[in-house]
């Protein structure tokens, strides 16, 4: 009789020790699915070709700066790029006195990305844009000019501009 006695006393503290457990589980579980998970931002790069100054541009190029009024950036850059291989010459520059980063993409007419540059600071340029496939004189391609605050590359604002490859470069 005594040996069921301690059966008994040993099963009384076996359902609150599991339920005490159960219960910890309970709250790490929730705890870590309310925790907010965001990814790691990361930066754009910089352009590593980028030039400082204003390019000497032909005229036939077309190119320009755009700026509309609300624009937080003026920017220049050519409206009829010339190709050469997969190097596409855009002459794409953040104009001096713009207090902005900016990026330019290059997209198909399905939107798919042939070719993007990295950050210029104000006052840099670059030339050419390395695409991902090779373009044909009058392909109709979309630029697209991103702007970035400097301390926290918040959006500064958008332009896209679409135009036609006109040639091969020389």
């Amino acid at each position: 009789m005594n040996i069921k006695a301690n059966s008994k006393k040993n099963n009384d503290y076996t359902v609150p020790i599991l339920f005490g457990v159960f219960a910890v589980l309970l709250i790490v579980m929730i705890t870590a699915l309310c925790i907010p998970k965001t990814p790691e931002f990361v930066p754009p790069a910089f352009e590593a070709s980028a030039v400082q100054g204003t390019p000497e541009v032909e005229e036939s190029m077309g190119y320009t700066e755009l700026y509309k009024e609300g624009m937080a950036y003026r920017v220049s850059v050519c409206g009829v790029p010339t190709v050469d291989g997969q190097n596409l010459t855009v002459y794409f520059t953040n104009t001096e006195g713009n207090e902005k980063y900016l990026k330019l993409r290059v997209l198909d007419t399905g939107g798919n990305i042939l070719g993007e540059t990295g950050l210029l600071k104000p006052g840099e340029y670059v030339k050419t844009v390395t695409l991902t496939k090779t373009l044909a004189a009058g392909e109709n391609i979309k630029l697209k000019i991103m702007g970035y605050e400097p301390e926290t590359y918040e959006s500064a604002g958008s332009a896209s501009l679409n135009v036609t490859v006109g040639g091969i470069s020389e």
